[in-house]
């Protein structure tokens, strides 16, 4: 039996361009790329995913490119792969070898 938090994410695949607003109550998974607001309790960005815009989530795990406004009120992740550049506010901050940051950086 469902608990219907599947029900209440979303997965934009690689090659695919989603311009606008995209509010998930649960997880929001990107392997494409997203010019616009993004904002869920976790967003894990693939290694092809590329986010322009503003993101804000409990929860955030890069692996491909996060630009602009971002907010991560509990953990930031930034792997080996990851690019996060722009306006950075977080909780905790993990950033794997090879992880960049390039911007302003403010703790919760």
């Amino acid at each position: 039996m469902s608990d219907g938090t599947k029900d209440k994410s979303i997965f934009i695949g690689a090659g695919v361009v989603f311009k606008g607003s995209i509010h998930a109550p649960n997880q929001a998974i990107i392997s494409g790329t997203v010019e616009g607001e993004l904002v869920a309790r976790d967003v894990l960005i693939g290694a092809s995913g590329v986010v322009s815009g503003t993101t804000d989530a409990d929860f955030i795990d890069v692996k491909g490119e996060l630009n602009q406004a971002v907010t991560s009120k509990k953990v930031l992740i930034v792997r080996t792969t990851g690019k996060v550049t722009g306006d950075v506010t977080y909780g905790e901050l993990e950033i794997e070898r090879g992880g960049k940051i390039k911007g302003n950086m403010k703790q919760v």
